[in-house]
């Protein structure tokens, strides 16, 4: 796939950049007559949406194996257009261009490649206060490996919230002056945001430590031989609901640090035969959820280690290329001992196995994918 082309061109001293046919503006013109506070109408709406579709389109393409030719060259000021991106944002966009190219390469290096991808906006809801309006947004991308192997998912997908911020100047344009991912675990493939980090307890240093598993491809294979859980079941659970949460239980998607990664998972294992194990929530050796409470153990990332290792409901694995279906991978971004992340796997192909998970909520993402987006992290792989 070629991407979306864009072009460029120069006027004077000004320029004209187009993103997906939207036009880029500098913050405000000096001299021009100043608006009364101005309304957000259908048609600014559907401007705003077109606008957030150009520019996460625009991340996604600088993934796509032989992508854009002009995916090196900076985004400049223009001069038209109601609804634009200020000069600022899209300096920023060049800029998250330009890593995501880098993440390209190192994807490649890491035998992961995608030659399509589709990106959609859906504008959720409008927010206006003066000359600032606030936007949330749900993009959702689908990127089509370049190749595959045998019975190796031919597409990963993901869906992920954003708030984008739009700022009106002088005369009652807006312009496009920041974007924020709403989403606690800014695990999209397409995104460069740190995942906010998941703070462990005051007594943590008490509390089991799960060795670290290493990251190298082919290991010595480590094939599940138990039979005490439905693995078909957790997985069948987890990709039914990556992207259609089930209304039986909470959604914590957007509360606090950590969101709701490790609910989901621990609703496939649930769906697969981890029994609750009732109790005093915040006791780390208790388990269970439902609609109307949750053990710690349920939804901490941290806490469900934990209690993984204390019930010997789980075993770790040296290498998280040695995973199987059901089995869950824990990530540790910032290395400070205190896991961030949770994830399950719900397929296996080619000795690679493949995540589901939710903030973002992402379908079948390979462990190599992951691996290769946050190469300084540490790694927890539990087999279950």
């Amino acid at each position: 796939m070629s991407g979306t082309r864009r072009r460029v061109t120069i006027v004077g001293a000004a320029a004209t950049s187009v993103i997906a046919g939207i036009a880029l503006l500098p913050n405000w013109s000096a001299g021009a007559a100043v608006s009364d506070d101005p309304t957000v109408d259908a048609r600014t709406k559907a401007t705003f949406q077109r606008l957030a579709d150009a520019v996460f389109t625009d991340r996604t393409n600088a993934l796509i194996a032989g992508g854009r030719a002009d995916a090196d060259k900076p985004l400049t000021d223009g001069f038209s257009g109601d609804v634009a991106l200020s000069s600022g944002t899209a300096r920023t966009e060049d800029a998250t261009r330009s890593a995501l190219g880098q993440r390209k390469e190192k994807l490649a290096e890491a035998g992961e490649t995608y030659r399509d991808a589709s990106t959609t906006v859906t504008l959720n809801a409008t927010r206006v206060t003066g000359r600032t309006a606030k936007a949330e947004v749900t993009e959702t991308t689908t990127l089509t490996y370049a190749r595959t192997r045998g019975n190796a998912p031919k597409t990963t997908g993901f869906q992920a919230r954003h708030e984008l911020t739009f700022t009106a100047d002088r005369r009652g344009d807006w312009r496009l002056t920041g974007i924020r991912d709403a989403d606690q675990g800014g695990l999209a493939v397409n995104t460069l945001s740190k995942p906010a980090p998941v703070k462990a307890t005051a007594a943590a240093d008490t509390m089991p430590n799960a060795p670290r598993a290493a990251t190298t491809r082919n290991p010595a294979a480590a094939p599940k031989t138990g039979t005490t859980y439905d693995y078909k079941a957790m997985a069948a659970y987890a990709e039914k609901h990556w992207n259609a949460y089930n209304k039986d239980y909470p959604d914590f998607s957007g509360r606090g640090a950590g969101g709701d990664c490790t609910n989901f998972v621990s609703q496939s294992l649930k769906a697969g035969g981890w029994k609750h194990v009732p109790g005093y929530v915040y006791d780390y050796t208790r388990w269970f959820g439902n609609a109307d409470i949750q053990s710690h153990s349920f939804i901490g990332v941290n806490e469900w280690s934990w209690f993984a290792q204390n019930s010997k409901r789980t075993t770790p694995l040296a290498n998280v290329y040695q995973m199987e279906v059901g089995d869950v991978l824990q990530v540790d971004f910032d290395k400070d001992g205190s896991k961030d992340h949770t994830m399950i796997v719900t397929y296996k192909s080619g000795g690679v196995p493949y995540l589901t998970y939710h903030s973002n909520n992402t379908l079948r993402r390979s462990v190599a994918s992951i691996v290769a987006s946050y190469p300084n992290a540490y790694y927890y792989a539990y087999r279950t």
